[in-house]
């Protein structure tokens, strides 16, 4: 399944159920893949707007079938991890909800 990033903004896909999140530039095309053959779907999809950043739009492709770890490449193939392209300022801001959580 291709994943295509129409808008003129990022474009956040997470990979569910395991929380995996990769960004897509403007135009940019993302391909998952899974391991599942069967009869029924693969992948459900849903999409939306962060509340306080509209400029930043989500897609989640939930694994319905198969292996949860499904593949995820760029147009040329290439294998694309957690994190791909998270801009810099979203990590340094996760990073500092994440040290809220650590026990000392």
């Amino acid at each position: 399944m291709d994943i295509r990033n129409d808008s003129k903004g990022w474009l956040t896909m997470w990979l569910e159920p395991l929380g995996e999140d990769r960004w897509l530039r403007p135009d940019e095309v993302f391909r998952v893949r899974s391991d599942y053959n069967g009869d029924d779907l693969a992948f459900s999809i849903n999409y939306w707007t962060e509340e306080g950043d509209p400029s930043v739009r989500n897609v989640s492709v939930w694994i319905e079938n198969g292996d949860c770890y499904a593949e995820v490449t760029d147009r040329s193939g290439a294998v694309l991890e957690c994190g791909h392209q998270r801009p810099e300022e979203v990590d340094r801001r996760w990073q500092k909800i994440m040290e809220q959580y650590r026990t000392p």
